[in-house]
């Protein structure tokens, strides 16, 4: 529960236009950290207690998180706190970390990703045989994107460490986006139920400086020359899928699309033509179809950039952390290696497409093979 009662005026928290069309569905984040021995708090009572008492003043200031998400559209902040899990896992870090498979990941969560409950926020902490500790989180994507999700785990554990320099949010995203009063787009709660199959690639700085190298161009007709890591890897990513699972398909064909003028087009301008025009419609029906299967995407998202190593609790900063396993096919998501020069890559694809995928004599040029420490 919170460490302080949420003022009555701010009992109800209004969903935004944009948390009412994105996916129903929990996402799920894992940070490791090793035994410390140097730290004050070495004992796993101990930092349990200073987990729970952080959270509890974090919840305080992100105080819609420790209510209850109501028909899509508002969050009861009624101070019910967040659902909270202790637990022991019969395993070292350092065995963990020698084969970090997105799927065991699964493990270290409070609670099945396809639940459908109203929890925005769940806490999962795990102790391991090494004395190491493990933090689960799985968080209400109506509720937090990417970048609220950091701020609030970067606040959290400013709080943990030291109670100073506390990143604060600003409610304003149904001010900026109001929420849509009549009929619109209802994502509905969970995942698809196809076999699929999740593998991790890593790409070092110098396979990415290649691929950057080969997709740039010299041509003055092009506006982007020189692609961006993730703009570069994407690119290759995409072709190989092709390439492997349609060899059929035209070689010499290019699909070139300007991203970067596309992600600038999306201001408060464009949000609201879609909220109030015909492009609400057509957004409708667009994901209506994908979610019958009737349209093949191929989605990407990014945390390259994210602060994904930065929470210290006040025993150190995480050694490995990610998401974990997600039943969606065709998802690709991008993390920052530890060192911050390479890229990790969690790919989700149906089954038959991952044995194909995965044995790309192309791909596998430029994949290494990245091992873990915990020093």
């Amino acid at each position: 529960m919170p460490s302080s009662l949420t003022p009555h005026h701010l009992r109800d928290y209004t969903l935004s236009f944009i948390d009412q069309i994105s996916p129903q569905i929990f996402m799920p984040y894992v940070l490791f950290y090793p035994r410390d021995a140097d730290s004050d708090l070495n004992s796993f009572a101990d930092r349990q207690d200073w987990i729970k008492k952080s959270l509890s003043e974090a919840l305080a200031l992100f105080y819609p998180l420790a209510g209850r998400v109501k028909d899509n559209s508002f969050i009861e902040c009624n101070d019910e706190g967040v659902h909270y899990v202790e637990a022991k896992v019969n395993c070292t870090l350092s065995k963990f970390l020698e084969d970090p498979n997105p799927s065991e990941k699964i493990k270290f969560l409070p609670h099945d990703l396809d639940d459908d409950n109203e929890l925005p926020l769940a806490v999962q902490v795990s102790v391991l045989n090494c004395g190491g500790i493990v933090i689960g989180l799985a968080f209400a994507h109506e509720v937090m994107d990417g970048s609220s999700f950091f701020l609030f785990l970067s606040s959290w554990a400013a709080i943990a460490r030291s109670g100073s320099n506390i990143p604060t949010p600003v409610y304003e995203s149904a001010i900026i986006f109001p929420p849509e009063n009549g009929p619109t787009y209802n994502p509905g709660r969970g995942t698809g139920k196809e076999k699929i199959s999740i593998q991790r690639f890593v790409f070092d700085s110098s396979a990415i400086a290649r691929l950057k190298a080969e997709y740039s161009s010299d041509s003055s007709s092009i506006k982007y020359p020189s692609p961006t890591r993730v703009e570069a890897l994407s690119a290759f990513i995409f072709s190989r899928l092709v390439a492997a699972t349609h060899p059929e398909a035209n070689p010499n064909k290019s699909y070139i699309v300007p991203v970067r003028d596309a992600i600038r087009k999306v201001d408060i301008n464009y949000v609201k033509s879609h909220r109030e025009g015909g492009a609400n419609f057509t957004f409708q029906l667009d994901m209506e179809r994908l979610m019958k299967r009737e349209m093949v995407t191929l989605c990407f998202a990014s945390l390259c950039r994210f602060p994904i190593y930065e929470a210290d609790f006040g025993w150190g900063k995480p050694v490995c952390t990610g998401s974990a396993r997600l039943l969606f096919k065709n998802l690709v998501t991008f993390f920052d290696t530890k060192a911050g020069n390479g890229i990790e890559v969690w790919i989700n694809l149906e089954e038959e497409d991952m044995a194909k995928f995965e044995v790309d004599k192309e791909l596998l040029a430029y994949v290494s093979s990245a091992k873990i420490s915990i020093d």
